[in-house]
């Protein structure tokens, strides 16, 4: 469910970019229908809603700004290049964790897992310079992107509440939300008023523009839930290779969807760059296995 849905997301995202180009705007109704979403359900109380006192919301700001600006750097990302192309820059974020854990957080990476990430560098790189999408915004701001998710990760373990993930995770998207506003508002408000949401309908109809914005917050959403229900629920291993796995799903079907023309270097780029973030992914999920083995003993 979570790569179909994944799947499902990345591809009316993109078709929705095809004749609405305005990513702030639409980074704003992913968050929104999905708090719309969580404030149902909780209503209705599927799930409970779990009470959050001034000490957690001060932990959870930091994490909810850093996915606010994740999550709007990579639809700025999505919205400029091809989606398989934005996905394979965002197989770079194991290794900006592997820096942030030993420069930032003061951990040793193992040499094994340093060696792991070198492919995956060098995938990334080929790919880059064939890509028949490629221009800076693209790349820069899936790049930022990659940053601020690793910082939301660092951020995380240091705001590790015992509240169930289906609450925390309605939390930070309500955050989120607060955060997203402003610059969309900034940035796009003007040009939406004057011509953007004009243009749209005037292209595929009012029921479909507002049918696909629905429908495309719906899956951001439940994609997002269910990744993290997933993390909850299988070893760090699984979910790691889960990950790289849906990446690969993403590309392929944005491929054929799409008929995204690649070149045959990019096409091995992307290739070797998912291996390593594979590699990569096997060796850190055993030497956190060996870690809680060695406790346990």
């Amino acid at each position: 469910m979570w790569y179909f849905l994944n799947v499902i997301f990345n591809i009316l995202n993109k078709k929705i970019y095809n004749y609405f180009p305005y990513p702030y705007f639409v980074s704003v109704i992913h968050l929104g229908v999905g708090v719309v979403y969580c404030l149902v359900s909780w209503a209705v109380g599927l799930p409970k809603r779990a009470p959050l006192d001034s000490n957690q919301l001060k932990a959870l700001i930091p994490v909810a700004v850093c996915h606010a600006l994740g999550h709007v750097t990579s639809n700025v990302s999505f919205a400029a290049v091809a989606v398989s192309f934005t996905h394979t820059i965002k197989s770079l974020e194991p290794f900006f964790n592997a820096s942030a854990s030993q420069f930032i957080l003061g951990q040793q990476i193992p040499l094994s897992l340093w060696l792991s990430l070198a492919p995956v560098v060098i995938g990334v790189s080929m790919a880059s310079l064939t890509e028949l999408s490629f221009n800076w915004l693209g790349f820069i701001s899936a790049m930022i992107s990659n940053i601020s998710f690793t910082y939301r990760s660092i951020y995380s373990k240091k705001a590790m509440t015992n509240m169930d993930s289906t609450n925390l995770y309605a939390y930070i998207s309500i955050i989120a939300l607060f955060v997203c506003i402003p610059p969309a508002i900034i940035l796009e408000g003007p040009k939406l008023i004057n011509h953007g949401f004009a243009d749209a309908i005037a292209k595929v109809g009012m029921t479909k523009f507002i049918s696909d914005l629905f429908w495309v917050g719906m899956f951001y959403h439940l994609y997002n839930q269910l990744a993290t229900n997933t993390l909850e629920r299988v070893a760090p291993l699984t979910h790691a290779v889960g990950n790289v796995l849906k990446r690969v799903f993403v590309i392929g079907f944005s491929i054929v969807v799409f008929g995204n023309k690649i070149s045959t270097q990019t096409g091995i780029g992307t290739s070797i760059a998912i291996a390593g973030v594979a590699i990569y992914s096997y060796l850190k999920a055993k030497i956190e296995e060996e870690k809680r083995q060695a406790k346990a003993a």
